[in-house]
C-alpha cells in the first residue's frame, strides 16, 4: 500500500469507528482529559499499525482491545502516581517533624532581610552543606565567581546580625571577623 493509501484506509476507520471507540472509552473514565488522550492514543496506535487493523467491522473490536490496553496503562500509571505522591507526603511529613524549629528570632529576620540571591548562596553552604566547586555547577558560574559572591553573602550577613546587636561569638570565629572587618 502506497502513502496515500494507507491515509484513505485510516480515515475510513477513524471515521466509522471513532463514534464507538469515544463512547467506549467515555464509559471507562470520567476524566475529559483522560478521554481525549486514551482516543488520541488508540487511534495513533491504529495510525502505526494500520496494516494489522482487520478489514470490516473486525476493526472495532480491534481498535476496543487496542483502548482498553490503553485504559489499563493509563490506570496502572494512575495507580503509581498515586502511590508515589503518598509515599512522598509521608516523607515530606517525616522530614517536616525532625527538622528544628524555625528561627523566628533576630537572627533570622537577618537572614530574611538579605537578598534572595544572598540567602540561596548561604543555604546552599548551610542547608545543602555544598562547597563552592558544587555551588559554582547548581548556579552556572565560576568557582571565583561562587567565592566573591560567598565572601560579599557573609559580610553582609554578619553586618545585619551586628546590626541585630546579637552575639555573634555563637556564629563563629568567621562571623566575628567578618563583622570587625565591617567596623
Amino acid at each position: 500500500m502506497g502513502s496515500s493509501e494507507l491515509k484513505t484506509r485510516f480515515e475510513e476507520i477513524y471515521s466509522a469507528h471513532y463514534p464507538a471507540v469515544a463512547t467506549y472509552i467515555k464509559r471507562r473514565t470520567d476524566a475529559p482529559d483522560d478521554i481525549a488522550d486514551a482516543i488520541a492514543e488508540t487511534f495513533t496506535t491504529a495510525w502505526r499499525r494500520i496494516g494489522d487493523v482487520p478489514k470490516g467491522e473486525e476493526a472495532r473490536l480491534w481498535l476496543y482491545g487496542v483502548a482498553r490496553r490503553v485504559l489499563a496503562n493509563h490506570f496502572r500509571a494512575e495507580e503509581r502516581r498515586t502511590a508515589l505522591a503518598q509515599r512522598l507526603r509521608e516523607e515530606v511529613t517525616t522530614w517536616a517533624e525532625a527538622m528544628p524549629v524555625r528561627d523566628s528570632g533576630a537572627a533570622y529576620e537577618a537572614f530574611r532581610r538579605l537578598s534572595g540571591d544572598d540567602r540561596e548562596l548561604l543555604a546552599l553552604v548551610a542547608w545543602e552543606g555544598l562547597s563552592s566547586p558544587e555551588i559554582a555547577k547548581v548556579l552556572g558560574c565560576s568557582h571565583g565567581a561562587v567565592r566573591i559572591r560567598l565572601h560579599r553573602a557573609r559580610k553582609r550577613l554578619a553586618r545585619e546580625l551586628a546590626a541585630a546587636h546579637l552575639d555573634l561569638t555563637s556564629y563563629g570565629p568567621r562571623a566575628v571577623a567578618l563583622a570587625e572587618r565591617q567596623s
